[in-house]
């Protein structure tokens, strides 16, 4: 049996911002504080939003001091604000960071205590304020999943926290707020799109429901990828990569991530690597160690993302995922860690650190292939 969890209301398409006042005045709502960062700001996103609030009859105040990789002492500023103030919901605008600050700061701040009190393996199901997420970019899936990420700065160590308290309310899913997205990210989030799907099909806790959507989010990503790459006005291909990362979040959400990601937190947290880019870092190198544990799966997703034909046989499809996810990094231009600019001396010293912290995370014990801290050293030297 699967428990699948949700948003209560989703409002996907186009416009589809336009909607939080009536979403707000739907949950009883009327004093949101809106967390978000300095760069929806400067592109006029803060203003669109406290305007259609205001039109409504509904002030807000902006906590906007988010970190690209929210520590925790990047919450303390919102935190105040909740402590101090009388605010009955929480609005996330932004990408996957802002998202996942808004989450924090919305338990945090009726619940009291500091992230690493609610790590995982804790389950954290105590409702903090309602949460509505209004992403970006496509993305993090963080608008529909029951997970944030932070970092203790004091440890360098990415914090798992899991549970229906971290559950958004509401997720507003409006893919032209992506059409200003710069190709950098749009390659990094896209790509940690597809690692959502991907895992989320080949998890050890994949079930018919997470299936069902982790399949669909790969048709949607797979062809579209890098046509918003290339060009970011391409809006059906915007559209299509939204919903993808929105439904890729839904299918990891009610299955699981997996060894890319169990590996990629470490990199993020000490080498400060965004993380949908040290997600691609690993992608074609994990999906190879993986990929005799669960030969059928990873072709499905090869069928699904377009890369292999449906009439090529598990062995062809496999071959042409991995040769794809090499090509795909080369097109995108992911850099490699030597070339994003990590020291070799220093990632080479962390290595085993990172290894434990992968497996502490909990991520690579659902991989179809489970690795020792060993197997995880090694792949993390591959890499260069």
């Amino acid at each position: 049996m699967a428990s699948i969890i949700l948003p209560r209301v989703l409002e996907v398409g186009a416009g589809a911002m336009a909607r939080l006042p009536a979403v707000l005045q739907g949950l009883g709502c009327r004093n949101p504080l809106i967390v978000t960062d300095r760069m929806m700001a400067r592109l006029g996103y803060l203003e669109r939003l406290r305007g259609l609030l205001a039109e409504a009859g509904m002030g807000a105040d902006v906590f906007a001091d988010t970190l690209p990789e929210p520590t925790a002492a990047s919450l303390e500023g919102g935190l105040a604000m909740v402590r101090d103030g009388d605010y009955d919901a929480v609005v996330a605008l932004g990408g996957g960071s802002p998202i996942d600050s808004a989450k924090a700061i919305a338990v945090l701040g009726r619940h009291g205590g500091v992230i690493n009190d609610y790590r995982f393996p804790r389950q954290v199901d105590e409702a903090g304020l309602p949460v509505i997420a209004i992403p970006t970019t496509a993305g993090t899936g963080s608008e529909a999943t029951r997970f944030t990420i932070i970092t203790d700065e004091r440890t360098d160590e990415k914090l798992l926290c899991v549970g229906a308290a971290f559950m958004p309310v509401a997720a507003l899913v409006d893919y032209e707020l992506t059409v200003s997205v710069p190709p950098r990210t749009t390659a990094d989030t896209g790509i940690d799109a597809m690692t959502h799907a991907i895992e989320a099909y080949v998890s050890r806790k994949a079930n018919g429901y997470s299936d069902s959507q982790a399949l669909a989010a790969l048709r949607l990503i797979g062809p579209h990828l890098r046509r918003a790459y290339h060009d970011g006005e391409d809006r059906v291909a915007r559209e299509a990569m939204m919903l993808g990362a929105t439904l890729a979040g839904v299918a990891f959400c009610n299955s699981s991530v997996a060894l890319v990601h169990g590996m990629s937190r470490p990199i993020g947290a000490f080498f400060h690597v965004p993380h949908g880019l040290s997600n691609a870092m690993l992608l074609p190198a994990v999906t190879e160690y993986s990929l005799p544990a669960a030969s059928a799966r990873y072709a499905d997703c090869a069928r699904a993302l377009g890369f292999a034909g449906l009439d090529d046989d598990d062995a062809r499809a496999n071959a042409k995922l991995l040769e794809t996810l090499v090509a795909i990094n080369e097109e995108l231009r992911v850099p490699t860690p030597a070339g994003f600019g990590i020291d070799r001396d220093r990632f080479f010293e962390v290595r085993h650190t990172m290894a434990e912290q992968a497996l502490a995370s909990g991520s690579p014990g659902n991989n179809p292939r489970v690795p020792e801290a060993e197997e995880i050293v090694r792949l993390y030297e591959a890499l260069w």
